[in-house]
């Protein structure tokens, strides 16, 4: 997978390419991140990017004739993402969809905006969230992070983010590990039982309750089974 990241901002992202899974998965040549300034794409002696919007307002747009000469540099892409809080959410499921893909060109906006007309040169619009920052880094790195992990080999245990929130549709069980008791609080028994039939039950059923108190929203398209249905039938009773 290769990452290709537009920013007016370079020095946001370099640190979080340099450290933990991320840095190893570029090591290892898993994946690759291409850092690229917007600013050099501007062909103006001062390498202006932005402009007063038309019709006035408060702010500084993106100009469209920089931007898009970032975005046709960047060369072929499978998805040319643009960052917006009008985007589409970003969910589990588009990050699975968009780890399956080869290369995606993540373009951060700042300032007011980016011209409008940069709609029509990318593949979809992508919010991390239901609130404005002041520039798309950080939801290009969400999006790094949730699809680089999906991708073979970046993970040790290929199997841990399969039992993650969102990716069964419910939130994730909850784990514990040592000291066996810490102020009062004690793990489960069920959990050194040894007994994995029974503890895998204790599990769903937790994961079931948890989703059902935090976001039960997420259960009207869960996929669940007849014995889910049970278990939480007697949950609510």
């Amino acid at each position: 997978m290769k990452y290709t990241i537009l920013t007016l901002f370079p020095d946001l992202i370099r640190p979080w390419t340099e450290e933990s899974i991320v840095q190893k998965a570029i090591q290892k040549g898993l994946i690759e991140v291409d850092i690229r300034d917007i600013r050099a794409y501007s062909e103006d002696k001062h390498k202006t990017v932005d402009d007063t919007p038309y019709g006035g307002g408060a702010g500084m747009v993106m100009r469209v004739d920089v931007v898009v000469r970032a975005l046709e540099a960047a060369g072929p892409a499978d998805e040319r993402i643009l960052l917006s809080p009008a985007g589409a959410p970003f969910t589990q499921r588009m990050a699975e969809e968009l780890a399956r893909k080869s290369h995606l060109v993540l373009l951060c906006g700042r300032y007011e905006g980016i011209d409008a007309r940069v709609e029509h040169f990318v593949t979809r619009e992508v919010s991390i969230g239901d609130y404005v920052l002041m520039g798309g880094e950080l939801g290009a790195l969400v999006i790094l992070e949730a699809t680089a992990r999906l991708i073979p080999g970046v993970i040790k245990e290929a199997e841990s983010h399969q039992q993650d929130s969102f990716s069964t549709g419910l939130l994730d069980y909850p784990h514990y590990t040592r000291p066996p008791e810490f102020r009062g609080q004690s793990v489960p028994e069920i959990l050194t039982s040894g007994h994995h039939a029974k503890i895998a039950e204790w599990r769903r059923k937790q994961a079931l309750k948890r989703t059902k108190e935090r976001r039960p929203d997420l259960l009207e398209k869960a996929e669940l089974t007849a014995k889910d249905l049970v278990w939480l039938e007697e949950e609510s009773t």
